[in-house]
C-alpha cells in the first residue's frame, strides 16, 4: 500500500506543535508494517534544510490565479530519515525561516496545488493521499472536483484534524486562485460566507479522523463554528489516539538526559536527573517536583499557572519548574514569581529540546491543565519517564489518563480552573508521601504502551477498509 502524507509540519524537519510529532513518526511505523508511506512538505529555510543537500527529481511551474510560479520537489541525498520526504520548494512563498508567516493563504494553496501536480505525473500513484489539518484543506476538494486532477478522484483521500481551532479561512475573493471546477460545487468549499479550508476537507474527504476518540465526539459541540458539520459528517468520521515515538522518547537510551533508566533502576535514575534540574535552577530535590512543559497559552490553560502556582509554593513543602513561552503577559507573570519563591520554583521562558527530555526524566509530576487538547503527547512521555501526569479530563488526556482514584495511575480534574489545579497538585503531594505506592506506579506507567505500533495498525486498517 503506497501511502502520501502532504503536511505544513514534520518533525525533525520543521516543527511548531504536535502535528510535526505526528507527521514525522506515523509514516515510520507504517513502513515497519509493510506499507510504502512517504511525507510531501514545504521546503522551508531553517536549520535543518541548511544542514543538508538536496536533489531536485520535479521541476515545473503551476498557476495560482494570475500568476505562474515556478516550483521544485527536492529529496533529501542519502538516508537521513526512516521515510522519503519530498519537499515542494516555491522560493517566491514558501523559502522562508517559520512555517507560519503572515501570507499563508497564497504559501499553502500553491503548496497544495505543486503536491497535485507533482502526483499527477507519478507513473505509480498512491493508493492513499493523506491529508493534515487546515493547510492542506483543499486537497480533497480539488481532488474531487477540479479538472485538472480528474484522474485523481478515485483515490481516496484522507483527512486528519489535529487541531479544529484552526481552520485556514481566506476570503471570497481568492477562489480564482483554485484550479477551476463547476461553480455550482463552490458549497463544498465555503462555510459562512468564507472560503474554509477544513470545512471543505470534511466534506470532500473519503474519511476523516482524529488524534483522539474522545476530542472526536467534542468536536461535535466544540469545533470553533463546524460543530454541525462534523455532526452532519459523523458516519465517516473516526478517532484514531496519536503514539509516541517510542525510539526517540525512551529514558533507556535517551541522548539528552543526566542518566539513563528503564523500569529496573527508575528510582536511581529519576533521582539524578532531578538532581540536575534542581541544581541548575535552585530547586530543592527533597521535595516533590511538579512541571509544565508547553505553550503558554488560553489552550493549555497556562493562564492558572501563574496563580496556581503562587498559592501552591505557599506552603513550601513542593518545587515548581515550568518551561514554555507563548502569552507575553503569563511569561511576565511567571518570571516575576522566581525572586518570590526562590528554592522553590523557577521557569525557563523560551523552548529547549535536551531540557524538556530532563524535566520529564526529573520530574515526579506533569501539570496540564489543558482548556483543549485533541490528544496531548507530553502525557504519554511523562508515562514512558515515570513521572504522573496531573490533567484536566479533556479530549485524549481523557482517554488516556485514568484518575489513582479509579484505579488508574494518574491525576485528574474536571475544570480549568486554579482551584482544580491547586487540588490536583494537593492530591499528588499526599500521593508522593506513600512512596511504597508511589514508586510502584512509576514502573507501571512505564509500562503501559502509547507507541505508534497501535496506532499505525488502526491507520493502515482504516485505509483498508475504505471501498
Amino acid at each position: 500500500m503506497k501511502i502520501i502524507h502532504i503536511s505544513a509540519e514534520c518533525y525533525p524537519i520543521a516543527k511548531v506543535g504536535g502535528l510535526a510529532d505526528v507527521v514525522g513518526a506515523l509514516p515510520k511505523y507504517q513502513n515497519e508494517i509493510g506499507a510504502n508511506s512517504s511525507v510531501i512538505m514545504p521546503f522551508y529555510n531553517n536549520k535543518f534544510t541548511q544542514a543538508h543537500k538536496f536533489t531536485s527529481v520535479y521541476e515545473a511551474d503551476l498557476r495560482l490565479g494570475n500568476k505562474e510560479l515556478n516550483y521544485n520537489i527536492l529529496k533529501i541525498d542519502g538516508s537521513v530519515l526512516d521515510f522519503d520526504v519530498f519537499f515542494v520548494h516555491v522560493e517566491d512563498l514558501l523559502y522562508t525561516e517559520s512555517v507560519y508567516t503572515d501570507n499563508d493563504t497564497d504559501r499553502f494553496l500553491a503548496f497544495q496545488i505543486a503536491a497535485l501536480d507533482w502526483i499527477l505525473t507519478l507513473k505509480e500513484k498512491p493508493n492513499i493521499i493523506h491529508c493534515h489539518d487546515h493547510h492542506t484543506g483543499l486537497i480533497p476538494f480539488m481532488a474531487q472536483e477540479s479538472y485538472t486532477y480528474e484522474s485523481l478522484n478515485k483515490i481516496p483521500v484522507i483527512t486528519t484534524i489535529h487541531n479544529a481551532q484552526y481552520q485556514g479561512w481566506m476570503a471570497y475573493d481568492n477562489l480564482y486562485k483554485i484550479p477551476s471546477f463547476n461553480i455550482e460545487n463552490v458549497g463544498l468549499i465555503m462555510w459562512e460566507d468564507m472560503i474554509n479550508p477544513l470545512a471543505a476537507a470534511i466534506k470532500c474527504a473519503w474519511r476523516v479522523t482524529t488524534v483522539s476518540p474522545s476530542y472526536m465526539e467534542e468536536l461535535k459541540y466544540s469545533a470553533n463554528g463546524l460543530e454541525s458539520l462534523l455532526y452532519h459528517e459523523n458516519l465517516k468520521a473516526v478517532g484514531i489516539l496519536n503514539g509516541i515515538d517510542s525510539e526517540v522518547w525512551n529514558p533507556e537510551t535517551d541522548k539528552y538526559i543526566v542518566k539513563n533508566y528503564k523500569k529496573s533502576t527508575v528510582e536511581s535514575g529519576k533521582k539524578a536527573n532531578k538532581k540536575w534540574l534542581c541544581a541548575q535552577f535552585n530547586l530543592d530535590e527533597s521535595k516533590p517536583l511538579f512541571a509544565f512543559i508547553g505553550r503558554l497559552v488560553g489552550e493549555k490553560g497556562a493562564e492558572l499557572l501563574p496563580y496556581a502556582i503562587d498559592y501552591a509554593l505557599r506552603s513550601k513543602d513542593i518545587s515548581v519548574i515550568v518551561l514554555g513561552s507563548g502569552s507575553k503577559e503569563t511569561e511576565g507573570q511567571l518570571l516575576e514569581l522566581i525572586p518570590k519563591h526562590s528554592g522553590n520554583y523557577n521557569a525557563f521562558i523560551g523552548y529547549d529540546e535536551k531540557l524538556s527530555h530532563i524535566i520529564y526524566a526529573g520530574a515526579d509530576f506533569l501539570l496540564m491543565p489543558s482548556r483543549v487538547e485533541p490528544c496531548g503527547l507530553n502525557q504519554m512521555y511523562s508515562l514512558r519517564y515515570g513521572t504522573v501526569p496531573v490533567v484536566r479530563r479533556i479530549g485524549g488526556l481523557k482517554d488516556t489518563v485514568i484518575d489513582i482514584g479509579d484505579d488508574g495511575f494518574g491525576i485528574c480534574h474536571n475544570e480549568v480552573s486554579v482551584h482544580d489545579v491547586l487540588h490536583s497538585i494537593n492530591r499528588g503531594k499526599e500521593f508522593y508521601k506513600q512512596q511504597k505506592k508511589f514508586k510502584a506506579n512509576r514502573k507501571h506507567i512505564m509500562s503501559i504502551d502509547h507507541s505508534w505500533k497501535v496506532s499505525a495498525r488502526a491507520y493502515i486498517e482504516l485505509y483498508s477498509s475504505i471501498k
